[in-house]
């Protein structure tokens, strides 16, 4: 397969910035795949204003690759079918999650091709018997199938620590456009930024927070750094995150608030850091942080399913529930910052929605 290479109006608008949720997996109670509740999704995000979604990533359910399951082919399928029939002429990005061994990554990423998404996502977990050079060669062969959206994935959920002397490696790679820096961390963080800043390829990449403990103040900071007698600076120019895949109106608004405030020299600023720290606490109930984010994933359902978006919570494994007493910690969120919550543009949502498309069930057999 040719290398595919990155259409210029998708490429302008991923350095123009935007936010890309990470799309969830609809299951119905036996655990089939509910189609007409995952193509709902994708048009939600659409509908709210987001500017693109990926797809088959840690939000949508590692063991959809499973064999026996299968989900990997449907979900892109039915996600790039959806984008495909958008009318309006702002470009929408479609985001693949490439996975697993190079091998099982070409793969990957042949398949996403195929479906037209345009950049594939490349996670580095699970390749712990990988040196970093191991890495970078890995990544530049995935690199001649699809554009790349690096991905720097924190310890605690399955990454590991990367040397600045990896990223400014990582960046060289033709073939990559943007990196969605999920570290958790800013020590890590400004290896990443700093070695984008030195690359001959700076203005190649774009920058996306994935840092859900610290989404707007790394959309709102300057990354300056004085390099050979110049200032270089860089900034997060959007996110990949799945924090967004929730309260997804209300997260494009904000988004425009923090674009606008840093046009209009920072005027603002003090609210936006403090509507900052609101995100984080939200962020940390639905992502279970407390719990090593083992309920991140039912916790991020259990809000689509009190907006009508999921019929329930179903996760493929069954043992990967909500943690005792994260229910009780969404409700305190619902109460504590209403303002933050879209449940009254969902309902509206739905309700055009299944005038236009129906309200019939098509479901698949996992």
């Amino acid at each position: 397969m040719s290398k595919q290479v990155l259409d210029s109006r998708i490429r302008d608008f991923l350095h123009k910035g935007t936010i890309i949720p990470a799309h969830p997996l609809a299951l119905n109670e036996s655990l089939q795949l509910d189609e007409e509740r995952q193509r709902r999704l994708t048009r939600y995000y659409m509908a709210a204003g987001a500017g693109g979604v990926a797809v088959g990533v840690h939000t949508t359910q590692f063991q959809i690759r499973t064999p026996g399951v299968d989900l990997l082919e449907p979900v892109l399928r039915l996600a790039a079918e959806e984008i495909n029939k958008k009318t309006s002429v702002e470009p929408f990005i479609k985001v693949a999650g490439i996975v697993g061994s190079t091998a099982a990554a070409i793969k990957e990423a042949e398949l996403a091709v195929k479906y037209g998404y345009d950049l594939g996502l490349v996670s580095l977990g699970g390749l712990k018997d990988f040196s970093e050079t191991d890495l970078i060669r890995h990544v530049a062969a995935i690199a001649e199938i699809i554009p790349v959206f690096g991905f720097y994935l924190q310890p605690a959920v399955g990454g590991r620590v990367l040397s600045f002397n990896f990223w400014s490696k990582f960046v060289e790679i033709n073939n990559v456009h943007a990196i969605k820096v999920a570290a958790f961390n800013r020590y890590q963080t400004l290896d990443v930024v700093r070695a984008v800043c030195n690359s001959s390829r700076s203005n190649d990449i774009a920058l996306y927070t994935g840092n859900d403990d610290s989404i707007v103040a790394d959309l709102l900071t300057p990354y300056r750094f004085r390099l050979n007698g110049r200032t270089v600076e860089k900034r997060f120019v959007g996110g990949l995150l799945g924090h967004w895949a929730v309260w997804t109106r209300r997260a494009v608004e904000l988004f425009s608030d923090i674009k606008r405030c840093v046009g209009d020299n920072y005027q603002g600023v003090e609210d936006l850091l403090a509507r900052g720290i609101e995100v984080t606490d939200m962020n940390e109930v639905i992502f279970d942080a407390r719990n090593s984010f083992h309920g991140c994933i039912p916790g991020i359902h259990e809000v689509l399913r009190r907006q009508g978006l999921l019929e329930g919570r179903w996760c493929l494994d069954r043992k990967e529930e909500v943690s005792p007493g994260q229910v009780e910690e969404i409700d305190r969120l619902y109460k504590m910052y209403p303002a933050n919550v879209d449940d009254d543009f969902v309902k509206e949502f739905i309700e055009r929605d299944k005038k236009k498309f129906g309200a019939h069930t098509i479901t698949s057999t996992i």
